[in-house]
């Protein structure tokens, strides 16, 4: 089989706990979602066009850049067929660090059981995105203080319903918690003062890097 790449490139990490670092993207075609603020919906579209890869040659690839944080995003990587043969050769590489950036809807609790398993970033779809009857709830219990949930807010009933997530599932304490503004519809100092009010010790508010350093739109960093 193989994998459908519509870009692989190297940028500084845009968001995250690796933000502003170096990191090589292999961005995959194809989701199972379509959120309202989607920026990538060109990767998603079915004539979109893509490069055949094996893992060998996106591992190759990897390590021809001499970069170490890799991140495998989308689209929506665990969707590929041959995932798990990806992430099992570039986990076994314990000189790199393997994110994968998911939209949450997909169980993630098999990928964990690989050797070195890699980090997940994961979305919790908030009710602005329309998405949210599809999140897999199940995998808020398998994160760990190696992934992170990240919750993109547009809106501030998207901030009340990130709360109660956050606090029900006790998010703070097992994992790594990011707040991101969709761009251009929620004020940084709006979801400041959110956080202030309700005092959410040990949530991190996160700004899009390249968003801010290029274009919004700008493909390939």
């Amino acid at each position: 089989m193989g994998f459908k790449v519509v870009e692989k490139f190297i940028s500084i990490n845009g968001e995250g706990p690796m933000s502003g670092q170096l990191a090589v993207f292999i961005r995959f075609a194809g989701c199972n979602l379509r959120c309202s603020y989607c920026d990538t919906l060109w990767a998603n579209e079915k004539d979109v066009p893509y490069e055949m890869f094996n893992a060998k040659e996106i591992y190759e690839y990897i390590k021809s850049t001499s970069i170490k944080n890799v991140t495998l995003t989308g689209g929506e990587p665990l969707m590929q067929q041959d995932i798990m043969e990806l992430l099992k050769l570039l986990c076994e590489d314990k000189n790199l660090y393997v994110e994968i950036e998911t939209n949450g809807s997909i169980a993630v609790d098999k990928f964990l059981k690989v050797e070195n398993p890699p980090s997940f970033t994961m979305d919790y779809k908030l009710p602005s995105s329309n998405m949210e009857n599809n999140m897999n709830m199940d995998n808020l219990k398998y994160l760990t203080k190696n992934d992170t949930v990240k919750f993109v807010t547009g809106s501030i009933e998207d901030l009340e319903k990130a709360k109660n997530i956050i606090y029900i599932h006790k998010l703070v304490e097992k994992t790594r918690v990011y707040i991101s503004p969709v761009f251009g519809k929620i004020a940084m100092d709006e979801i400041v003062k959110f956080m202030l009010d309700n005092k959410m010790n040990g949530v991190n508010l996160q700004v899009q890097l390249h968003k801010i350093i290029w274009d919004p739109d700008k493909r390939g960093v």
